[in-house]
């Protein structure tokens, strides 16, 4: 079993803010795009608008589910060091658990975000679509590992303080 740490609101917020301004960067490159190669009168039309909401949502499904049952991640989770699981031995859902939290996200929104609130006030820190989809979020414990022994000195020997002086000298 591995040893993992549920990732709370506040973490999985700031990953949602960055997987987001992914998502605007991919719909505004493509809106101007089609623009440049349709001209401007295009960009009024419906069918335009229509095509171009149909990509973002094709795009922001098949980006939240291939990254999340390949890796656990999206790239708002990797920066934040979150990852989704399932199981005790924390692997990464499988592609169809994957589609499924990600039409959760649909619930999570229909209850006027409460859903997503969840993940703050539930013990174990899952939000609906988690529950849904019978998944949750983890700290990355291989990130946590590599930050606290990159950033924190080991421990003196028993009996010696941090400069290497024995107690008594």
């Amino acid at each position: 079993m591995v040893e993992t740490r549920p990732a709370g609101f506040w973490i999985r917020a700031a990953a949602l803010a960055i997987d987001f301004a992914i998502f605007l960067i991919v719909k505004l490159s493509f809106d101007l795009l089609g623009l440049r190669i349709w001209g401007l009168e295009a960009g009024s039309s419906m069918e335009f608008v229509v095509a171009l909401w149909t990509f973002t949502l094709v795009f922001t499904a098949a980006y939240t589910t291939v990254l999340h049952a390949l890796f656990g991640q999206t790239v708002g989770k990797m920066v934040v060091g979150v990852r989704v699981m399932v199981g005790d031995d924390g692997a990464p859902p499988p592609f169809g658990a994957s589609f499924l939290r990600y039409c959760a996200y649909a619930a999570s929104l229909a209850t006027l975000g409460f859903g997503y609130l969840m993940a703050g006030l539930r013990h174990d820190k899952r939000a609906l679509h988690d529950l849904i989809a019978g998944t949750r979020v983890e700290r990355d414990a291989g990130r946590t590992l590599a930050r606290e022994s990159q950033g924190a000195a080991p421990p003196p020997a028993p009996g010696r303080c941090a400069y290497g002086f024995t107690a008594g000298t």
